[in-house]
Formats: C-alpha cells, sequence, structure tokens
C-alpha cells in the first residue's frame, strides 16, 4: 500500500465537526415540514444524517450489539461454517471486501445476510447465538418500517409524490451487515474499509460507541461522532441518480485503532434486481437535463462488484 493509499489519520478533522442530528419525534405531527427541510439540507448538502427518535426502542439496537459481538467471538470452527469467498452468495461470513480481487486486505470481517422477503432467508441465516434468527428478523422488520418512512419522506422533499420512492424500487430488497473490526497493531497503515459510495438507495447504520466511520466533506475527512441511541441515513448512489443529482451519495470510510474492537451494522436497502432506474421524469426540465442513463439495478450492482472499492464512483459509468 503506498502512502497516498493509506488513511493520513492525523490530517482528519476533530470529531466535534459533525453530521445533521434530525429528531424524528413529530414525522407525522404539525412540525413535519420543518424536518423535510432538515432531510432535504441534509441529502444535498452532506450526503448522511443522524436521526434520533426514530421509533425503535433502545433494548433493540443494543441487543443487536450483543448479538454482533457473541457471534464474532464465537470458535472459529463454528463461525466458518457460514463462511464463503463467493460474492454472489447472499448469506455468507467474509473478511475484508471481495479477497479474490483485492491487492490488499482491508482489516474487517464481516457478515453478510440478505433479509426481505424474511421467509425467503432467515433459515439460511447462522443458528448460533442461539436466539440470532428470532432477534435479527424482528430487528429487520423495524428497519424496514423505519425506512419506508423516510423513503415517504425523501420523496416529498424532492417535490414527487409520496410514493415514488416506493414505487421505484420495484420488489424492494434489504440486505444487511455485520461488521468486526478488530483492534489493529498498526490503523495508519490500513483501512477498515476504504472510501466508498453505497451502490444502494439508502443505507441505516447502527454503530458502537468506538470512533471508526468517517465522511467526506467539502473534501476533508471527518470523524462522525457515535450517539446513544441513533442511526447514521446515508444516501446512496440509486438516490443519486433518482434525485438527478440533487442529492449525493456519500463518499464514506472506516478507520481502524489499536486498542478497541468495533462493530457496525449496515442495513443496504436496495431496489429489486429487474429494478429500471432512470432520474425522476418530474425532476427533469431544461435547467435540469437527464444526467444518467436508465438501467436495472442488477446491471448497476454486478458493475459494482466487479470493480471492487474505489474512490471513483460507480455512477460515472452510467452518467450520459
Amino acid at each position: 500500500m503506498t502512502n497516498s493509499d493509506r488513511p493520513n489519520l492525523a490530517e482528519v478533522q476533530a470529531s466535534c465537526v459533525s453530521i445533521p442530528l434530525i429528531d424524528l419525534q413529530d414525522l407525522y405531527g404539525p412540525n413535519r415540514c420543518d424536518i423535510l427541510i432538515q432531510i432535504s439540507l441534509a441529502c444535498q448538502d452532506d450526503g448522511f444524517f443522524q436521526v434520533k427518535n426514530h421509533g425503535i426502542p433502545e433494548a433493540v439496537l443494543n441487543n443487536m450489539l450483543r448479538l454482533s459481538r457473541e457471534f464474532f467471538r464465537l470458535p472459529e470452527t463454528e463461525a466458518l461454517k457460514n463462511y464463503s469467498d463467493d460474492t454472489s452468495k447472499a448469506n455468507r461470513l467474509s473478511t475484508s471486501f471481495n479477497v479474490k480481487t483485492e491487492p490488499v486486505a482491508n482489516w474487517r470481517d464481516f457478515l453478510r445476510l440478505h433479509c426481505y422477503p424474511l421467509e425467503d432467508h432467515v433459515h439460511e441465516w447462522p443458528s448460533n447465538p442461539p436466539s440470532f434468527r428470532e432477534d435479527v428478523a424482528e430487528y429487520c422488520t423495524s428497519i424496514r418500517g423505519l425506512v419506508l418512512r423516510l423513503l415517504e419522506a425523501i420523496s416529498e422533499c424532492l417535490g414527487l409524490k409520496r410514493d415514488h420512492l416506493d414505487k421505484t424500487l420495484s420488489k424492494h430488497a434489504q440486505h444487511m451487515a455485520f461488521n468486526y473490526y478488530p483492534p489493529c497493531p498498526e490503523p495508519e497503515l490500513t483501512y477498515g474499509l476504504p472510501g466508498h459510495t453505497d451502490p444502494n438507495l439508502i443505507t441505516i447504520l447502527l454503530q458502537d460507541d468506538v470512533l471508526g466511520l468517517q465522511g467526506l466533506r467539502n473534501g476533508k475527512w471527518i470523524t462522525v461522532n457515535p450517539l446513544p441511541n441513533t442511526f447514521i441515513v446515508n444516501v446512496g448512489d440509486q438516490m443519486q441518480v433518482i434525485s438527478n443529482d440533487r442529492y449525493k451519495s456519500v463518499l464514506h470510510r472506516a478507520v481502524v485503532n489499536c486498542n478497541k474492537e468495533r462493530i457496525s451494522i449496515p442495513t443496504f436497502y436496495c431496489p429489486s434486481p429487474e429494478a429500471l432506474i432512470a432520474p425522476a421524469t418530474d425532476l427533469i426540465h431544461d435547467e435540469h437535463p437527464t444526467l444518467y442513463r436508465s438501467f436495472t439495478y442488477a446491471e448497476y450492482y454486478e458493475n459494482f462488484w466487479a470493480r471492487g472499492l474505489a474512490t471513483e464512483c460507480c455512477l460515472d459509468k452510467f452518467k450520459i
């Protein structure tokens, strides 16, 4: 790894420079308009924001973090029952990002699961720890409810019908990952995950209290300070396309440290593979011509995995 490929942790802005925190308590109340303005500005200016009073009990969040730690502390022989380096496999344990194509591995182990429709996937999930399937299924259902509320709000923010994003996703898809970043003896030499944008529509991230997530703002990396009982929401590539670049898919990365393990649990909400993605026609006019050709999500996702993680966004391949 060359110096330019390393994290340059000394140049990262202090964690006091944070991202917008939006209170969803009144999303369906008299302050809805104010909340929509906050969401819209965050999607335009930052590409990500934090939410509180999101409707999911704190006990559910804490239980997910506990389950994740328990899974990654299982005996190796038990955990490896779930291992695969086949990126097309829906439910698998692996390491780094794509070990088949990467010249340098990242400092991360992960368990990736598909979780919508639940009944199609739960039977393939790990059965250890014993409550894993039941507890994760409950969490997935709660997160999907939060996502659908946010998609209604974001559709409205864009001046579209409330169900526009919902309908664009066709049958919908939902994936999640349990990311485990162990302590690293030389954190300045490697990443947990290098800078990338997410290929999906929207990502909801649960993380523990250990610093590690960084986002790019105005050309500088900032550390996102974890807040208890909140989620990070970030705009993905498909949202950038549908909004015709009004909203930006955020470049972000994960760094590691030498003292503490870190857990993060992102949920990736996606179009189903056959869904046709293109800028919303109501957002196209003389001053804002269409910027992207139409494509299926399957085509986009295949391109994303084939190229691996890179600073250059996969979106560039689909611009007109």
